[in-house]
């Protein structure tokens, strides 16, 4: 005979689903899909939806990365950074912390990662150089760090879309001119002798659009390789965010982008996005798409968001304070069209970007370099801040600390040295 249960009282089974309702609920489904047209053989894309774990061998700590190189002037920036650039970012970040201390050091690690992989990049003496969008996704948490122009979206469950990269396109961003300008380089569109000026802005010499990027060594440092970093977190409703390089953007705008793929499942939209972007004028340029839903557990496809009227170009989030530490919060997940803004910064100075934010001591080693992390010598470690060190004369930790090499690259990108190095041909950069 069955029991009576008293009031109030929740049958066992009830809570088992609950618990395990509530365990699913916390890791979204991460599906993906790619597309691509090649004229050149330029672009290239990393997608990896299990690229590691913060905890070895805990699964419930997995992460996806998903990356675009769009290279130029040869392939050779794109294959080294797609093959190195992941390696960076993980060697950068320390281990043994918790999840809201792993997701507080990324913005900094990916800094630190972009920089080393272009110094590196130095030693294979080529001349070739990319545009990097990468992107990691814990959780309801993604993360971005872009240079160039390879545009990155998001669309959430409301059909709102928030810009999660910057565009470093000379035309498009009059800050970089005046940095780059400021470093001692020349920026203006193509002179024809006897004829008008022609084309988008470019850095001289070299010819090269854009003011961020890994490689393009010989146009000079003032082209640097610091990111842009956005760092966001959904609610469980989800969302899809759409990776593309400029062949895409050049032919169509995020509206029209979004319209020929809602709906539409991740792989099947990367390639409606790629056919709509050559279809008026053909293959002008590697064209490729990278499509990513987070998704809540077993929903198989993405619904269409909710719309209301003409779709909305979002660049407000809802801030979350500086001073707050992250910490994931279940019941600001209630309402499905939230995104929250957890970190952005796009400056240009490496001294500002490895010193904001989380406990400094736990990030940089005091006895290694922050950009390369190779170990320094009693003495020989160069602060960001200024000068070398003398440690007696140290009042407190005054890291991070650099080696030589990259204090020296540091200077340069900041504009305290003169570029060096100039191209020979100086349309060997355009793109």
């Amino acid at each position: 005979m069955a029991m009576a249960l008293s009031p109030g009282t929740v049958p066992l089974g009830v809570l088992l689903r609950r618990e395990v309702t509530k365990e699913r609920m916390e890791r979204p489904d991460v599906l993906c899909g790619e597309a691509s047209r090649s004229r050149k053989g330029e672009d290239f894309t990393l997608l990896r939806a299990d690229a590691g774990q913060r905890v070895a061998g805990d699964p419930s700590t997995s992460f996806s990365v998903f990356a675009l190189f769009d290279g130029h002037n040869g392939s050779g920036a794109a294959i080294y950074a797609k093959e190195n650039l992941l390696n960076n970012v993980l060697r950068a970040i320390p281990t043994c912390l918790c999840r809201e201390e792993w997701l507080a050091v990324l913005p900094r690690a990916l800094v630190s990662a972009f920089v080393k992989t272009d110094k590196d990049f130095q030693t294979v003496a080529e001349t070739s150089g990319t545009t990097v969008t990468f992107v990691i996704i814990d959780e309801w948490v993604v993360t971005v760090a872009s240079v160039g122009d390879s545009r990155c979206i998001l669309e959430s469950a409301d059909g709102s879309v928030y810009y999660l990269s910057a565009d470093h396109r000379f035309d498009a961003n009059p800050d970089e001119v005046e940095r780059v300008t400021a470093c001692g380089s020349k920026v203006g569109k193509m002179d024809i002798v006897g004829g008008p000026e022609v084309g988008p802005l470019r850095c001289w010499p070299g010819g090269l659009c854009l003011s961020r990027s890994i490689g393009d060594y010989d146009v000079g440092e003032c082209i640097i390789p610091v990111p842009h970093v956005k760092q966001v977190k959904l609610s469980n409703a989800g969302g899809r965010i759409i990776i593309a390089s400029d062949g895409v953007w050049d032919d169509l705008t995020c509206e029209m982008a979004l319209d020929c793929s809602r709906g539409f499942p991740s792989d099947v939209a990367a390639n409606r996005i790629v056919n709509e972007a050559i279809r008026p004028r053909g293959i002008r340029d590697d064209t490729t798409c990278i499509v990513i839903d987070i998704l809540p557990p077993e929903k198989i496809a993405p619904s269409p968001p909710k719309r209301h009227g003409k779709i909305a170009f979002n660049n407000m989030f809802r801030r979350k304070s500086a001073d707050v530490p992250f910490k994931p919060d279940r019941s600001e997940y209630a309402e499905p069209d939230v995104v929250e803004e957890i970190f952005e910064d796009g400056s240009a100075m490496l001294s500002k970007r490895l010193t904001t934010g989380y406990a400094l001591e736990k990030i940089f080693a005091p006895s290694s370099c922050a950009v390369c992390l190779e170990r320094l010598k009693h003495g020989q470690g160069i602060s960001v801040h200024a000068n070398p060190l003398q440690y007696e004369k140290l009042q407190g930790w005054q890291g991070p600390f650099l080696c030589l090499d990259c204090h020296e690259k540091k200077e340069a990108m900041e504009g305290k040295r003169r570029p060096r190095g100039s191209s020979k041909n100086v349309f060997g950069h355009m793109c």
